[in-house]
């Protein structure tokens, strides 16, 4: 059996559509992989089925622009093209309503207005009190956006719009070697990395188990033993937290790679 590599190269040099294929069959998974960990929930506007026809598509544009001499695992480059290809479907329909986006920024504000206000992360009470509701009733909300927004760390170092864009790195393949944007990556890592370590404990968990462990929020919630509409809830909570930490980063977690 041929090796990955040489596969590649026959893909790459010799355009042979018989290496294509079996690359795109090969990687196939991803596209699963990515939508079940958008964690989206059923939607009249778009299918499942929908979600994983536009991933595939993203799967293929990413093996027909990967450069193999690169030095970037095929797997991570092609998620974040999976990714940008099935938000970019869902924003052309524009699939989030404006009241949940709405929502979404007032929760940013008031997690990040509480916490400079406290010098601690604001706690459930703290939080619904400040939003003039209950504490059931913030639950229910951030359930609501956890499965109608799309929240990730992704998007808190994404570079741009552009799908090419390594977005989850914060990078572009343009980018490597190029002192000043090694220097932006470094820092907005360290950023990232000191607002999750002070993320309450349960939070700094989810985080963890959803993008270092790879988890999906159905298996995050098995590892807690709580439902997966808590576990939605603590992703969604710390995502928002972590918005509201980096807002006044903005600049520096923007600029163009």
């Amino acid at each position: 059996m041929l090796k990955m590599d040489e596969i590649w190269r026959r893909c790459k040099q010799d355009s042979d559509p018989d290496a294509r294929q079996h690359i795109i069959s090969n990687y196939a998974y991803l596209a699963k992989y990515v939508v079940d960990r958008l964690n989206l929930c059923p939607n009249p506007v778009v299918s499942y089925d929908d979600l994983i026809g536009h991933a595939i598509m993203g799967l293929i544009d990413a093996v027909d622009k990967f450069d193999p001499n690169r030095e970037v695992k095929f797997e991570t480059y092609a998620s974040v093209r999976i990714r940008g290809a099935v938000l970019d479907a869902l924003k052309s329909l524009d699939w989030m309503p404006r009241s949940v986006r709405a929502t979404e920024q007032e929760l940013k504000r008031v997690f990040a207005a509480l916490e400079a206000e406290l010098g601690r992360p604001a706690t459930d009470e703290e939080t619904a009190r400040a939003l003039g509701i209950d504490v059931d009733e913030l639950q229910d909300t951030l359930a609501d956006v956890g499965q109608s927004a799309i929240l990730s760390l992704e998007d808190i170092m994404a570079t741009g719009e552009e799908t090419g864009n390594l977005t989850g790195l914060g990078i572009s393949q343009s980018s490597f070697g190029d002192p000043e944007l090694v220097a932006i990556r470094a820092e907005r890592k360290r950023l990232l990395a000191q607002a999750i370590a002070e993320l309450p404990e349960k939070e700094k968990l989810v985080i963890s188990l959803y993008y270092k462990e790879g988890l999906t929020l159905k298996e995050v919630a098995a590892v807690l033993e709580v439902t997966e509409s808590r576990a939605c809830q603590l992703h969604s909570k710390a995502v928002l937290r972590l918005q509201g930490k980096l807002a006044r980063h903005k600049e520096l977690l923007t600029v163009a790679a």
